[in-house]
């Protein structure tokens, strides 16, 4: 990840002594007296429904309160992020952000019904989700290297698959392709499912999958990994490379996820719900749920996380230009 979001021991126990004053504050006592509304931009059952759940279990238990899921699909997130920046600016509505909300609509749709800078403020990231580069097991190559330099020899011949248009697989794909220097071809398909069957298949030689979605495929022999995509090794496949070391130095594409409300929150609100959900993050049991779907625990502060996102949107704005792609 990047440097932002590694933290000292030091650090976070400052932090948390800021944060524990701030709860003193007259906005923070007594919350919450009702109901959060947690509004997620995507169908139920997905990787960010599955991580709100969860993690809105865990805050509702700590605040023996109702964390109510509300799934708003539609428009990559865009349908739920302009429903939550124009909410009550006053703790009890959420939004689940991610990178395709936060960092690369704006540049892929015409025009937004919400700024991603000005209409929230960031609470906490919340987890990440690391890429795995995988080749269907005919592709003759077995690192990273090996595949630039099959790339180079034949140009636009090899095929990389992605759930769709701006998704975040295809824009791994195109950064890819530029910082490594490569033509390749982006196959777009309706969905990740279709995209890795046809990968599985042979029918297209490469794509960047959620880990989650490929390790068992890559545990039956069905896919070859070559390296993941964080910038540094994952947990949930330590003995497998990043791109960036193994052959294309700083690179990093993954899948992240961050609590954000309306911009007006008054600041001690925030800094409440960020003590409240950094603490809950902290706990055992729901790391290893995370972790079962492939998410590894990032949480921060507020700064931390406005940092981050605005360290996201000129890199991938550049990505989504260079690529061409745009969603009406």
């Amino acid at each position: 990840m990047a440097k932002q979001i590694v933290f000292t021991t030091l650090r976070l126990a400052s932090a948390a002594l800021l944060l524990a004053c701030a709860a003193t504050h007259p906005l923070a006592q007594g919350f919450p007296e009702k109901p959060i509304r947690f509004v997620v931009g995507f169908t139920p059952g997905g990787p960010s429904d599955i991580l709100a759940r969860a993690l809105g279990q865990k805050l509702g238990e700590r605040w023996s309160q109702q964390v109510v899921i509300e799934n708003r699909p539609g428009a990559g997130g865009n349908v739920a992020a302009e429903a939550v920046a124009k909410s009550a600016p006053d703790g009890y509505t959420w939004l689940l952000g991610n990178n395709s909300i936060l960092a690369t609509n704006q540049s892929l749709y015409r025009s937004l019904g919400y700024d991603p800078v000005k209409d929230f403020a960031p609470v906490s990231l919340v987890a990440v989700q690391p890429n795995i580069l995988v080749v269907n097991p005919q592709v003759p190559v077995h690192s990273v290297v090996e595949l630039i330099q099959l790339a180079k020899k034949s140009p636009g011949k090899l095929n990389y698959a992605s759930s769709g248009a701006g998704a975040a697989a295809h824009l791994a794909g195109e950064l890819f392709k530029t910082m490594a220097g490569v033509d390749l071809v982006h196959v777009p398909y309706k969905g990740a499912q279709p995209a890795l069957t046809d990968v599985i298949a042979g029918q297209v030689q490469l794509m960047f999958a959620t880990s989650a979605s490929v390790i068992p495929f890559i545990k039956a022999g069905k896919l070859r990994a070559l390296a993941v995509t964080t910038a540094r090794r994952s947990a949930s496949v330590p003995d497998l490379p990043t791109v960036s070391e193994a052959g294309v130095p700083g690179f990093e594409a993954l899948t992240w996820h961050g609590v954000v409300v309306p911009a007006a929150t008054p600041a001690p609100l925030v800094e409440r719900l960020n003590r409240d959900i950094v603490g809950a993050l902290a706990q055992p049991d729901l790391r290893e749920r995370l972790a079962a779907l492939g998410a590894e625990v990032h949480a921060g502060t507020p700064r931390e996380f406005a940092d981050y996102i605005a360290s996201e949107i000129p890199k991938w704005s550049k990505v989504v230009r260079d690529s061409g792609a745009r969603i009406e």
